[in-house]
């Protein structure tokens, strides 16, 4: 069973893949995947900590950004995925793990 280290570590991982990526391989996909994986780690966040609000979306700041964006919302969720009832995390972590893993294969890095 996984926990909340377990996600922040895997987020940490591909953060500092994506910062130590040349700019070349950040324009060829991986800054996108990147992203997106941080859209929907904020999304999750959001909707967990606020269920009857409507997520923001996370701007697009540029590829020299995404690896900070991934950590923020990589984290934010594994705090409110921390402090949640134990029945209704368990499940949503194993998901958000698997989802950095294959953000971070199919970005290449």
């Amino acid at each position: 069973m996984l926990d909340t280290s377990d996600l922040t570590a895997a987020v940490e991982r591909f953060a500092d893949r994506l910062r130590a990526a040349p700019q070349s391989r950040l324009q060829r996909g991986a800054a996108a995947e990147g992203l997106a994986l941080a859209r929907e780690l904020a999304v999750r966040a959001q909707r967990a900590e606020d269920p009857g609000r409507e997520p923001r979306i996370l701007p697009d700041a540029g590829v020299f950004t995404v690896a900070d964006q991934l950590a923020v919302a990589g984290n934010d969720l594994a705090e409110i995925l921390r402090t949640a009832p134990a029945g209704s995390r368990e499940q949503e972590l194993d998901e958000a793990v698997r989802l950095v893993r294959e953000a971070q294969e199919r970005s290449g890095l």
